[in-house]
């Protein structure tokens, strides 16, 4: 009974931190990146203020929509709040560890996208229509790494549960490999894809949105564009959430033991803030990238993927 409530309290403050969290982590970003670019930059609130901004505006529903237009925006929200719920953070064995499968990940990120296209064709505009062409382009290649790489992880962990996978990196002593460099490089380019954090010569007025994502998403306003800058802010701690959790499983704690939530709390923050430095120097070195260009900027992940499950086969191979 002790351990079944601890799993549920455990799995309540990972959502609540979560969740709460995610627009401070997002101030954090846009904070650190004025700095480095000699500016004072907007306050860490500001994501919080935004959306409070929004929640009070009216919503407005164009002539030319359908009565779908309200739920896709919805349907990217759940989306990625399922996602985030099931990806661990601080601790492993949650209450949501069964189904928090690498694939169920997957298929979820895939369908807020699918939602978020959907809703970008809702009025019939040309620039709706265009955006969402590119995003199912671009959807096309971050999918195929995401899959591919589902395979080197399967290799090395014989599970593609998240908790499996922690485990085995975190117990294995696998250490540092060319393999696992190239599907964390291959995941960091998936990530800042899917996350809108590549800097385009099309800059959003919206900091939550990501940049390659904006036109699908013009027509919202008020709550329903709240609902999608939030699912944006909550897409950045997944993805964050979810290479720490691959790639630096060290120090998590267990929902089951209590003493270790301390450490696991405190290495996750520090976690989160080393990628999140990392993301606002890439963002102010990288010089801005051509639209047109992204879809090699995910090749080259497809590619590395590739790699990355190849050398793991060879040496699954010759292990046996």
């Amino acid at each position: 009974m002790l351990i079944i409530t601890l799993t549920v309290l455990a799995t309540a403050l990972h959502i609540g931190l979560c969740f709460a969290g995610a627009p401070l982590l997002l101030g954090l970003v846009n904070k650190l990146r004025a700095w480095l670019l000699g500016r004072r930059g907007p306050p860490l609130t500001q994501p919080y203020w935004h959306l409070v901004k929004l929640l009070r505006k009216s919503t407005l529903v164009p002539d030319t929509a359908t009565d779908l237009f309200t739920f896709w925006p919805l349907g990217a929200f759940l989306a990625v709040t399922v996602a985030t719920m099931l990806i661990p953070g601080f601790a492993t064995g949650l209450l949501t560890a069964p189904a928090a499968d690498y694939i169920t990940v997957i298929g979820l990120f895939a369908l807020a996208r699918t939602a978020t296209m959907l809703g970008g064709l809702e009025t019939g505009f040309g620039f709706g229509g265009a955006g969402a062409a590119r995003e199912a382009l671009f959807g096309l290649f971050a999918e195929g790494a995401l899959l591919v790489l589902l395979l080197a992880f399967a290799l090395l962990a014989h599970s593609t549960s998240l908790d499996g996978i922690a485990a085995t990196f975190r117990t294995a002593h696998i250490g540092i490999s060319v393999s696992l460099g190239f599907a964390l490089a291959a995941m960091l380019t998936v990530a800042l894809t899917e996350t809108g954090r590549i800097p385009t010569d099309n800059p959003s007025g919206h900091l939550e949105l990501a940049m390659v994502h904006e036109a699908m998403v013009l027509e919202y306003s008020g709550r329903l564009l709240a609902l999608l800058d939030y699912a944006g802010m909550l897409r950045l701690v997944a993805w964050m959430n979810l290479i720490g959790t691959i790639f630096l499983p060290f120090g998590m704690a267990r929902a089951a033991d209590i003493l270790s939530w301390p450490g696991g709390l405190a290495l996750w923050v520090v976690k989160l803030l080393v990628m999140a430095a990392v993301l606002s120097v890439f963002e102010v070195s990288r010089a801005k990238m051509r639209v047109f260009r992204v879809p090699e900027f995910l090749g080259a992940a497809l590619l590395l993927g590739m790699l990355a499950s190849v050398f793991l086969f060879v040496a699954a191979r010759i292990g046996a």
